[in-house]
């Protein structure tokens, strides 16, 4: 029996400062009037069949049971040899990296870790949605920097930066490719990010999930092979994005020595462990999908093709995303007529048009900074875009 005076004590002060997750609200609304679900970032399309026959193998293998916690040793080898053979980081597989239940568990298990109650994180926004409660989970405090759309792309005012930074600094959360502006950050404004983390002797927690989707040949730089930076970053990534296997839940944090224990506590007591046969999946396609990884952002392109000119064509007001696969645009054009702000936006669009999108307030800690964007995501197949389009473009119609 449920004491009522315990149950009517609420959630807790923390929780009670964000709320769920919207992209995952538009996905259960997208399925509710069977829309076009450009809102939630996992493709329509299969899976190669290297990764899912490696994981079907080791199921007939009958790798059924606990891994090892922090990530089955084969799956710790490929992640360190594929960090040597692509960037040139000199990784061990025993004390650098944790396996852990996709990078949104490596990010929350790597905060907890390193951070105490009083200590600060400075974020770019807009941001993935899961950075700012990651956050305050962990009991620090998030201090927010704009990422700004201009001629030229995403970018950040090098004072503001410089301001976010401050004794309680223990760390920057950096995300490139970013979620949800495409933005990739340059040499430059790395090794600014840099100089500012060795200044304030704080951490690097850099979100590198999109790292093999990127375009028009610009490159993806590491955090962690700029000079000073080793031992300070963190690096967070997965294969949920470059295999196109988001509900396999298996990503990683590799991180310095003296850092990688910690995680590894954290991840024990939040998950155990990864999916055991999934690893051995995930293992053989690091090993032998450097082929696979190349052609990536080629098939992307395609589809950023496909889908930006017909955003534009629609109404939506949206710059080319340098890396990842969303498409952030300016809605002002609709309001008020189709609702007077992004979530009002972004429901009807789902209800009467049936596309859905992400409300741009989601990705913003002052919700109205974002009442004018919302978010598609385009890791679709041809005919799922092409659908998708032909309906968009009878928004300006109603």
């Amino acid at each position: 029996m449920i004491n009522p005076a315990v149950s009517e004590r609420g959630i807790s002060a923390r929780v009670e400062r964000f709320t769920e997750s919207v992209i995952r609200e538009m996905t259960r609304l997208a399925m509710e009037h069977e829309a076009i679900n450009l809102a939630q970032g996992f493709p329509d399309f299969p899976a190669p069949e290297f990764i899912k026959e490696a994981a079907i193998a080791a199921i007939r293998a009958d790798v059924n049971q606990y891994s090892v916690t922090w990530g089955d040793p084969l799956l710790r080898q490929a992640i360190a040899a594929k960090y040597r053979r692509w960037y040139g980081l000199e990784i061990e597989a025993d004390a650098h990296v944790t396996v852990c239940c996709g990078s949104t568990e490596a990010m929350i298990s790597t905060l907890i870790a390193v951070l105490n109650p009083g200590d600060e994180t400075v974020i770019f926004e807009p941001f993935y949605e899961n950075y700012g409660p990651d956050s305050i989970l962990s009991g620090a405090a998030p201090r927010f920097v704009p990422l700004r759309a201009g001629a030229g792309g995403w970018s950040f005012d090098r004072e503001e930066l410089r301001a976010a930074f401050n004794a309680k600094t223990r760390a920057i959360v950096l995300n490139t490719p970013n979620n949800p502006t495409g933005k990739v950050f340059t040499r430059a404004e790395l090794e600014f990010i840099r100089d500012l983390c060795v200044e304030w002797d704080c951490l690097a927690i850099t979100d590198e999930i999109y790292e093999h989707i990127i375009y028009d040949g610009r490159p993806h730089i590491p955090m962690a092979t700029l000079p000073g930076m080793a031992e300070r970053t963190i690096t967070i990534s997965g294969i949920s994005k470059t295999f196109s296997v988001t509900g396999w839940r298996v990503g990683w944090a590799v991180a310095p020595a003296h850092l990688a224990g910690g995680i590894r506590k954290v991840h024990d007591f939040l998950t155990v462990g990864a999916p055991a046969p999934l690893q051995i999946g995930a293992a053989h396609a690091i090993a032998d999908g450097d082929d696979y990884c190349r052609g990536l952002a080629a098939a992307y392109t395609a589809r950023r093709q496909r889908i930006v000119p017909r955003l534009q064509a629609a109404g939506f007001a949206c710059a080319w995303p340098e890396g990842a696969y969303y498409v952030i645009t300016d809605i002002g054009g609709f309001q008020p007529r189709h609702g007077a702000d992004d979530v009002a936006f972004a429901r009807w669009l789902t209800a009467e048009i049936g596309v859905a999108c992400v409300p741009g307030s989601s990705f913003y800690h002052r919700p109205g900074d974002g009442a004018r964007q919302v978010r598609f995501c385009f890791s679709k197949q041809d005919p799922t875009l092409e659908e998708a389009a032909r309906r968009l473009e009878l928004v300006r119609q109603r």
